[in-house]
C-alpha cells in the first residue's frame, strides 16, 4: 500500500511536517529521547512524586527500537530526559535498557547536546518526544520533534507550530498511547513494520540478536549540579 495512503488512513494527527519531508528526516535518526511526564502518562504525579507508564507504549518503543535494528544492524540511542527524579522512570529505563536518563533537569537543551557529545552525533539524528514548554528549548534543535497533542493547551501548540519546533502533532495524548501512535508512524515510515511484526512473533534469530544486544546496555545517569551535567 502506498505511504501516503497508509498515512491517511491510519495517522490522523497533524502533520506540521509534510509526509515526504519527515519520511526523509526519520532516515537520519539514530536516537530516541523521551521526555517523562505527559508523555508516558498523563501528567498526573502520586504522593512521591512519581509518575507511570504504559505497557502498550512500552511495546511498541521495544518495536521502533527492533525496526532500527533490523534496518541499520545497530540499537538506536535510547534517552529519557525529565525535570523530575521519578523512580518509576528509572525503573522503566533499566527494564528496557536504554543508554541514558537525565533527570531533575530543567534546561533540557543542555541535556540534548550532551548526548549529543557522549555518542559522537548531531542534534539532527535525534527524534525528540515531547509535550510542554519546558521541552521546547530541545526541540529547536532535534531533527525530528513529536508533540503530545493535548486539548487543554491549544495556544502552546500554535505557539510551536509557528515557530516550527514541531514536525507531528499526535491525535492521541499521553494517556491513550501517543507513544504507541509515534511508535507504528515510524516503522511506517522506515517500511518494515510488518516485517518488525512478524520477526517479533517468531521470536527470529534477528530478535534474539536484537535482545541480546539490548541486554549489554545499562542505563548511565546524570542529573544538573552547579549547571554542569554529572554523572550519577
Amino acid at each position: 500500500m502506498h505511504a501516503n495512503l497508509l498515512l491517511e488512513d491510519y495517522f490522523t494527527g497533524e502533520f506540521v511536517t509534510n509526509n515526504l519531508t519527515l519520511k526523509q528526516k526519520i532516515k537520519q535518526v539514530k536516537a530516541f529521547v523521551f521526555d517523562w511526564d505527559g508523555v508516558f502518562n498523563n501528567g498526573q504525579k502520586n504522593i512521591d512524586g512519581d509518575s507511570g507508564f504504559s505497557e502498550v507504549d512500552s511495546m511498541g518503543i521495544n518495536l521502533m527500537r527492533f525496526s532500527h535494528f533490523l534496518q541499520t544492524k545497530h540499537l538506536p540511542i535510547t534517552a529519557i530526559i525529565t525535570g523530575e527524579h521519578n523512580k518509576l522512570a528509572m525503573s522503566f529505563a533499566k527494564r528496557e535498557n536504554f543508554h541514558s536518563v537525565y533527570y531533575k533537569i530543567n534546561n533540557k537543551e543542555k541535556a540534548l547536546l550532551h548526548l549529543c557529545e557522549q555518542y559522537k552525533m548531531s542534534p539532527a539524528d535525534i527524534l525528540f518526544v515531547y509535550d510542554d514548554v519546558l521541552d521546547l528549548a530541545a526541540a529547536k534543535h532535534a531533527g525530528v520533534r513529536f508533540m503530545i497533542n493535548r486539548s487543554c493547551n491549544p495556544l502552546l501548540i500554535k505557539f510551536a507550530k509557528e515557530n516550527r519546533l514541531v514536525d507531528y502533532i499526535t491525535k492521541f495524548d499521553g494517556n491513550t498511547n501517543a507513544l504507541r501512535e509515534i511508535s507504528e508512524m515510524v516503522m511506517t515510515f522506515s517500511n518494515n513494520f510488518n516485517l518488525a511484526v512478524e520477526h517479533r512473533i517468531k521470536f527470529s534469530e534477528a530478535y534474539q540478536a536484537y535482545l541480546q544486544n539490548r541486554k549489554e546496555i545499562n542505563p548511565q545517569l546524570f542529573t544538573l549540579q552547579d549547571n554542569l551535567i554529572t554523572q550519577s
